[in-house]
């Protein structure tokens, strides 16, 4: 019950960020053909204005238009127009708070035991650290959701595969496949409902897929993708590169498991050192030298 219930929510949102999506991509088209270019610009800018000023004072501006940096947010499914600003001004938020933070804790101290230009030393270095906080983290998600997309992704080429041959189109075939795996990996699920929604609105299929694989960031999502626009381009059935490349996907993953099951023995040496021979010792010596020491 509980568990239907949360399936049921998970659901609920994946449709929504999708049918956002799709909203926004409709919106863009609407603009497109109705607003001239110079209009949309100038509200990009009174949208970034604030975060842009602060970059312009230390000379950081390419930031905000960074494409690798907007890619990596994607990456850790934050999207947005306002997630690139929000998360610069969270760098230079952190890195002042660790700076403040830092000369804060050392003023407390009642020996210092270094002289006082250290202070702003270790000051800078806690700025530092809040400045790169935010970008470890935001790889730490980024590290989550490809593990947790890569798991499922042979799962899902086989359900394309099935979807392809049985007759459906390739939009129709991920949205079918979106609502399958919603339950073995909500992320990938969004992720290829956003493809769908985008070679639905999209004029060029080719964007859509090397967005997709720009929001993904794995190298099967982009081999999906290499493989999508080359049978278009060329003519070839999209199911038989769809099983190849399925097929090929499962072998990797079991490649993979292959290797972590050979790596075991290894990793398991420490720790029985660590824990199995005392005790081995002591069970095999303890009783000899009870004997011994009963006898004197």
């Amino acid at each position: 019950m509980v568990l239907g219930i949360l399936g049921g929510k998970r659901s609920k949102r994946i449709k929504n960020v999708i049918s956002q999506h799709r909203g926004e991509l409709s919106r863009k088209q609407m603009d497109g053909l109705s607003r001239p270019s110079a209009i949309r610009q100038t509200k990009q800018k009174i949208h970034v204005e604030i975060v842009n000023k602060l970059l312009g004072v230390v000379n950081m501006q390419h930031m905000l238009f960074s494409d690798n940096l907007r890619n990596q947010l994607a990456q850790a499914g934050l999207r947005g127009r306002g997630v690139v600003p929000a998360y610069i001004s969270t760098q230079i938020l952190m890195a002042i708070a660790g700076g403040i933070g830092t000369i804060i804790m050392l003023g407390l101290m009642k020996n210092f035991p270094y002289p006082g230009f250290m202070k702003f030393v270790f000051a800078a270095g806690g700025a530092v650290v809040g400045f790169y906080l935010p970008k470890l983290l935001l790889a730490n998600t980024v590290q989550k959701r490809q593990t947790e997309m890569t798991k499922v992704f042979p799962d899902c080429l086989d359900l394309l595969v099935i979807c392809v041959e049985s007759g459906l189109g390739v939009e129709a075939a991920f949205s079918r496949v979106t609502g399958e795996i919603i339950e073995q990996s909500p992320t990938l699920a969004t992720e290829l409902g956003l493809l769908s929604a985008e070679l639905a609105y999209l004029g060029d299929r080719r964007q859509a897929y090397q967005n997709f694989t720009a929001r993904t960031g794995m190298p099967s999502a982009k081999a999906l993708s290499t493989a999508l626009i080359q049978s278009e381009q060329y003519g070839t059935p999209v199911g038989v590169a769809l099983k190849v490349l399925a097929q090929e996907k499962r072998d990797e993953r079991m490649s993979a498991a292959e290797k972590k099951a050979a790596s075991l023995p290894a990793k398991l040496t420490v720790p029985m050192i660590i824990f199995f021979l005392p005790v081995l010792f002591v069970v095999v010596i303890g009783p000899a030298y009870l004997q011994i020491a009963g006898r004197e």
